[in-house]
C-alpha cells in the first residue's frame, strides 16, 4: 500500500505494509506552478523509486491534498493560487491508468485525521476532532468511529468558525480562526502591532525572547484556538482533540492561553477537552492516505 502526501512545498510518497508501517519514503518539492501533470509525475517517480528499493505488488494508492476535493470522482474542486491547472484534475483517474491499481483521494486534514486514528496519537479512539495548524487552519471530525465529512464535504473546518474578528480571510470571508492562528495570520497580526516583517518562525522565536508584541499574538490565537474548539464539543460533542501542523510546534507559546480559556468555560458536558500533539508527525497525511486505500480495498474484498 502507498500513500502520498501533496502539499504546497513539498510531496512525500510512502510505502506501507498492510498494517500501515511505513517501509520506507521518498519527498520530492512540489512542481505546483507547472500543473496537475507534473505533480503527479513527481508521485509516480517517488513510487518507482520505492518499488524499485522494495520488490513488492503494490495493492493500492490514497492520496491526500490540500484544497476542496471531491473524493468519489477522484478530482481537486479547488485549489488555491499557488497551483497551476490543479483544480479539476483527474488525480485518482490519472494514477489508475499509469498503475494499474486502484486510486483514492482525500483532503489532506482528513487524512491526517486518518493517519493518527490509524497508527498514532489517536489509535483507536471512536471519536476525535483533527486540527491542523500551518500554512491555514484545518480540521476533520472522526465520529462512531469513521469519518464524518457532511453532506458537502465542510464537516470540522474548524479554520472557518466566524466570529473571531472582521479580518479579511483567506477563503473570502472574515473574522475566521485561520485569521488568528494560521502561520501567516501570526506573521500578518505581529506586523500589524510592530511594523516589522517576519514569518511565523520569527514571531516564536520573538515570543521566546519575551516580545510582548508577539506573545501577545499567540495569547489571541490561543484563545481563539480554545473558542472554536468549545464551539465544536458544544455542538458534537467530541472532547479528544489531536493537533499537528507546522505552526503545533510552538505549541508551548499557544498552550497557557488554549488552557486558561477551557479552564475558564469547559463544556457543557462536563467532560475536559484533552489535547494530544500529533505523534506521525510529517508522515501522519501520507499514512492517513493509506490508511483510506487499505480501508476501501478491504471493503471491496480486495485488500
Amino acid at each position: 500500500m502507498a500513500g502520498v502526501d501533496i502539499g504546497g512545498t513539498t510531496t512525500q510518497v510512502v510505502l506501507c505494509s498492510t498494517a500501515l508501517d511505513v517501509l520506507d519514503r521518498v519527498e520530492f518539492p512540489t512542481p505546483a506552478a507547472e500543473g496537475g501533470r507534473a505533480m503527479i509525475g513527481i508521485v509516480l517517480d517517488g513510487l518507482r523509486q520505492l518499488l524499485g528499493r522494495h520488490p513488492a505488488r503494490l495493492a493500492g494508492v490514497g492520496v491526500g491534498a490540500a484544497g476542496v476535493v471531491d473524493a468519489g470522482t477522484g478530482r481537486i474542486l479547488v485549489a488555491s493560487d499557488s497551483f497551476t491547472d490543479w483544480a479539476g484534475f483527474a488525480v485518482t483517474g490519472t494514477l489508475e491508468a499509469s498503475l494499474g491499481v486502484p486510486a483514492f483521494l482525500d483532503n489532506d486534514v482528513n487524512a491526517f485525521l486518518r493517519g493518527e486514528v490509524a497508527k498514532g496519537a489517536v489509535a483507536g479512539e471512536r471519536h476525535v476532532l483533527g486540527m491542523t495548524l500551518g500554512t491555514g487552519v484545518g480540521g476533520a471530525l472522526w465520529m462512531d468511529g469513521a469519518l464524518h465529512d457532511g453532506p458537502h464535504g465542510a464537516a470540522g473546518e474548524i479554520g472557518h468558525i466566524p466570529g473571531f474578528g472582521d479580518i479579511p480571510c483567506t477563503c473570502g470571508g472574515r473574522g475566521h480562526l485561520e485569521t488568528l492562528a494560521a502561520g501567516r495570520s501570526l506573521a500578518a497580526r505581529y506586523a500589524e502591532r510592530t511594523g516589522r516583517g517576519t514569518d511565523a518562525l520569527g514571531v516564536a522565536r520573538a515570543a521566546q525572547d519575551g516580545d510582548p508584541d508577539a506573545l501577545a499574538v499567540f495569547t489571541t490565537a490561543g484563545a481563539g484556538i480554545a473558542r472554536a474548539l468549545l464551539i465544536t464539543a458544544g455542538l458534537v460533542d467530541v472532547t479528544t482533540v489531536v493537533i499537528g501542523g507546522g505552526v503545533s510546534r510552538a505549541w508551548p507559546l499557544l498552550e497557557p492561553a488554549v488552557q486558561a480559556a477551557l479552564a475558564a468555560e469547559p463544556p457543557v458536558s462536563g467532560q475536559p477537552i484533552r489535547l494530544v500533539p500529533s505523534l506521525l508527525g510529517s508522515d501522519a497525511v501520507a499514512v492517513g492516505a493509506a490508511s483510506r486505500a487499505r480501508t476501501a480495498l478491504t471493503a471491496a474484498g480486495l485488500g
